[in-house]
Order: structure tokens, then sequence, then C-alpha cells
């Protein structure tokens, strides 16, 4: 049977809804010539067939089934539990927010120091339980998400360079989203909150997550830009910048409305701290009323849109890397693969022999 990508009312249901029936295809794949009591796994599997409440009650399930004699199902297990955290702590709205990008990105936090062998089975595990995802999704008209997960660039762990490339807005529709976002009817109370917000992610490429968690000390003017102090994954801190001009109206308007809790930039009505999915949703609607249609529309294909313009009109890999808090410049090589002109120049390189051959 089959079920719809985002089958459940939150994400962090969701995704524990298909972590539970992956786990369940694996207990019932797995080699079992090891397993001492069959029926203790006869009744985890009859357990993760009817569905879990919590990730700790998969957690306890997984290192049951390995105490019962399946010890490969760690695994695939253990990379899943710590995908689940990291995904669950950035709040996105949907499963289909999730790409290659991000995956590189948890890979390369959750890795680090573990030995490459590790490494490996963490690709594995990634690649197998979007793999599975992609069989067993199902709209009610038939259509179905495909992610496609390859992380060919990864770690220098997946062979043959190049992966598809993020879904991204083309400068036209760049122009048109800007607009969009100017005259989107928001309600008086936010409106300068939300533009500000979603500028700042697109001007400057950083994640969503560490727009939301911004100080106003974090955002320091000087001349026409203002020096934005952003503290990425790992706690790695850099700088990027934005030109007041883009936000200064908007950041004025709302330091006069503003009452978050200590010191924070942004914030909901109760002081506290915007979810992403919230962001997201402002996204998609400001992308509707655009005209905008992508195979990804949630907030993080702000980022991709530019790192794509920045490598495109840049060529610089390194800036791209730098601009982006990439831990790794191979999550950063994917924006050169759609390098037109490059490529341009690769088509062209037998032309001369081609007009001698004549």
């Amino acid at each position: 049977m089959r079920y719809p990508l985002d089958c459940e009312d939150r994400f962090e249901r969701t995704l524990l809804f298909w972590m539970s029936r992956y786990m369940h295809s694996k207990l019932n794949s797995l080699s079992n010539r090891q397993v001492k009591d069959s029926q203790a796994l006869a009744r985890i599997i009859g357990r993760l067939r009817r569905g879990v409440d919590s990730i700790e009650t998969l957690s306890r399930l997984s290192k049951e089934a390995r105490n019962a004699g399946l010890i490969g199902i760690n695994t695939y297990y253990k990379p899943l539990e710590k995908l689940y955290g990291y995904l669950a702590a950035m709040g996105p709205a949907s499963m289909k927010e999730i790409d290659e990008e991000l995956l590189s990105d948890f890979l390369a936090s959750a890795t680090a120091g573990l030995s490459d062998a590790t490494k490996k089975n963490y690709r594995i595990a990634m690649i197998n339980f979007f793999g599975y995802i992609d069989k067993q999704n199902a709209e009610k008209d038939g259509s179905a998400h495909h992610f496609g997960i390859e992380l060919k660039n990864w770690g220098g762990l997946g062979g043959k360079s190049g992966t598809k490339l993020p879904a991204y807005m083309q400068e036209a529709e760049v122009e048109r989203f800007i607009e969009a976002i100017e005259t989107h009817p928001f309600q008086r109370a936010v409106a300068a909150r939300n533009r500000m917000l979603i500028k700042l992610i697109l001007f400057t490429g950083i994640r969503v997550g560490e727009a939301l968690q911004l100080k106003t000390k974090d955002l320091i003017p000087e001349g026409e830009v203002y020096l934005i102090r952003i503290v990425g994954k790992g706690n790695k801190a850099r700088v990027v910048m934005i030109k007041q001009s883009h936000i200064k109206k908007y950041l004025q308007e709302w330091l006069l409305l503003r009452k978050c809790d200590g010191d924070l930039l942004f914030c909901n009505k109760k002081g506290t701290l915007l979810t992403q999915a919230y962001v997201s949703r402002i996204v998609e609607k400001i992308l509707m009323q655009a005209g905008i249609r992508k195979e990804k529309n949630g907030a993080h294909m702000l980022r991709h849109t530019f790192a794509t313009m920045l490598y495109l009109k840049k060529k610089d890999l390194v800036l791209v890397q730098e601009a982006l808090g990439h831990a790794s410049l191979d999550t950063s090589r994917i924006y050169t693969h759609f390098d037109k002109e490059r490529l341009r120049e690769a088509a062209s390189v037998m032309d001369e022999i081609a007009k001698d051959a004549e």
C-alpha cells in the first residue's frame, strides 16, 4: 500500500511514520540467520506495522530487534535517528523540503570525526531510506514525489561527480518574486517583519534556521551595507552582507512593532521564535502570487536560488562555499553543473578539428 508523502498533520509525525514503515521493511528483508528469539522479532515487526507514537519508541524497538539477533539493523537505524533529531530541530513544513544539499549538510555535521567506513554507512542509509519513500509514496491522483537522493558529491565517497541540481528560480522569476514580496497582502502587524525576513534569506543565502536565530545586535550597519553575523552548524561563525537599501525601511518599521523575548530579531506574537514551517508557508504564498511553481517550493529554495545566481555570475566556487557556510567544497560543487557557458565551451572543443577534417 502506498501513502501520501505528507501523510500526517505535522512534519515530525510524518517523518516518524516513514521511518517506522522503512524499519518494518528492513526487519522483513535483512538476514535473520542470527536471530535467537523469533517470537520477539515477530512482535517487534507487528508493532512497527501498527505504527509508533514517538522516536523513543522506535529507538527502543530497534534496540530490541538488535538484541533478538538482527544485528545489522543498527547500520540503517542509527543514521535515521540522528536525521530525525536534526530535521525536527529545523522544523520544515513538508517532506518535500528535504533535498541533496540539506542531507549533505546533515552528513557533514553528523559524521564529523567518524571513520570513512561509518560515513559510507550513513550515506547508504540516507539513499536507502529516501529510495524506499520514492517507491512507497503516492497521492490520490496517482502522482508520486521523487527525491532521487544520490549524494554523489558528498565526502568524496560516492564515486562519479555530478548530481541533480536543486530547484531554484531563474532571474526573471526572481524579479517577479521580489515584486510579489512588496505587494503581498500581509497583516499590518507582521508585514515589515515578513518582507525583511524573506529578503534577508533570498539576498544572502543564509539558512532559514540561521535567520530565525538572529539577534538585533547581529545586524551591524557599515556604509551602504549591513554586516550580519551568522552562527551556523557546529557553532561555526561567518559574516554575510546585504545592502541596506533592500531591508532598511522594513527593519525600521519592524523595530517599532517588535516585542520579542531577549534580543531576538524575529519573533511571533508571543515573542518567541518563528518556526521554519511558518516561513515556508509564507514563501509558498508569495510564489503562488508571482505565478512561480517549482518542484520544491519551500523557503530552502531561496537559498538554492542565491547560490546558483552567485556561482553563475561570479564563477567562484570558494565564494559560494564561504557565503553559504558549507563545511565541504563538494557540497557547493553542485551549483557548477548547470553552468551553460562552461558546457558551451565543452561543446565547441572539437570545432577546429572538425573544420580541418571537412
